[in-house]
């Protein structure tokens, strides 16, 4: 796909998002945290008066991360409507890890097609819960493309990481859980933009600022959300992070829309602040953070507030990342 059909593509979703944004009404999320409040417990709000903010630490979620929710609900929905097939999924982890714990509450077989290099603690941890795990490709998107052709072929069916209404509204409980605390702005972590969707969706309705956050160099949803030409092709060479789960090729036709309205910005930080984040969360707060999850808390110095939150994506890292980034904090 060339950046002039990339930038296309975007504009002719304007209609499909439309109706998106009608359908990802207060009902549906309500509807989304009813099923979600049956199986997962709130996720804490911790004061963190050195970084003069809140974070939301959806590292403690029963998979380790925020995209259970999503997947959850996803999985749930379908259920009621009688969808009980296998399910198939691309990952970069986390959201292979919600659909690997939501397809054992089903009992329905799963399959999660990784990236080469995805984190040994993902890949295992959706081996636990009972998933085929599959290397697909070298990006999200090769891994989607993947899990396109083998649901096709066997009926599965495919779980979209960010691009599906049910996995959205189930990350919008997230800010849902955040509405009593009552912030004036929240920082999001973006990769594929179905978390910011989600909390954006929540947020604007109550004149709640909402700010994406994504790292210098892996930033297409950015340059989407800004108008701005994307890469040549979902197979555009991504370079290497600390935040995995931010490493999308491409971002959402259905989430960048959805955002266009809704966020106020979209702040960069850099892999230094993401390893120096993730190791003084570690050293300060007791909190490990995977880089995706550190990525929010380290653009808190950019982001003017007076009950800021940033949401702790994920803590699902690999424990030699963690000694090498507290050994470079350390030197």
């Amino acid at each position: 796909m060339s950046a002039t059909t990339n930038a296309s593509a975007c504009r002719l979703d304007q209609s499909s998002a439309a109706s998106a944004a009608a359908a990802l009404d207060d009902a549906a999320i309500a509807a989304a945290a009813a099923r979600i409040a049956r199986v997962l417990r709130p996720t804490p709000l911790l004061a963190a008066p050195g970084r003069d903010a809140f974070l939301k630490l959806e590292n403690l979620q029963v998979t380790g991360a925020y995209k259970v929710r999503g997947a959850f609900n996803a999985v749930a929905a379908r259920w009621e409507r009688g969808q009980r097939q296998p399910l198939v999924c691309a990952s970069a982890g986390n959201h292979g890890l919600g659909v690997a714990w939501a397809a054992r509450h089903f009992g329905l077989p799963a399959t999660i097609i990784v990236p080469a290099g995805a984190p040994a603690a993902k890949v295992r941890g959706c081996q636990a819960l009972g998933a085929q795990v599959i290397v697909g490709g070298d990006n999200v998107e090769t891994c989607l493309a993947r899990a396109e052709v083998l649901a096709a072929a066997s009926g599965a069916g495919l779980l979209h990481p960010f691009d599906d209404l049910d996995v959205i509204a189930g990350q919008a409980t997230v800010a849902v859980e955040l509405l009593s605390f009552a912030p004036d702005v929240v920082l999001v972590p973006i990769g594929g933009g179905g978390l910011a969707a989600g909390v954006a969706a929540v947020c604007k309705r109550r004149g709640v600022r909402v700010v994406g956050v994504q790292v210098t160099g892996l930033d297409v949803f950015r340059r989407a959300w800004l108008g701005q030409p994307g890469p040549s092709s979902a197979s555009s060479h991504l370079s290497a992070t600390l935040a995995d789960g931010l490493r999308v090729a491409r971002p959402g036709r259905l989430t960048v829309p959805l955002c266009a309205a809704s966020l106020d910005d979209v702040v960069l930080v850099d892999e230094e602040q993401i390893a120096a984040t993730m190791a003084s969360l570690a050293l300060n707060e007791k909190i490990i953070a995977e880089g995706a999850g550190a990525a929010a808390v380290a653009a808190l110095p950019q982001v003017a507030g007076q009950r800021k939150v940033a949401i702790v994506s994920g803590g699902n890292v690999d424990a030699a990342v963690l000694a090498a980034v507290a050994a470079r904090a350390a030197a």
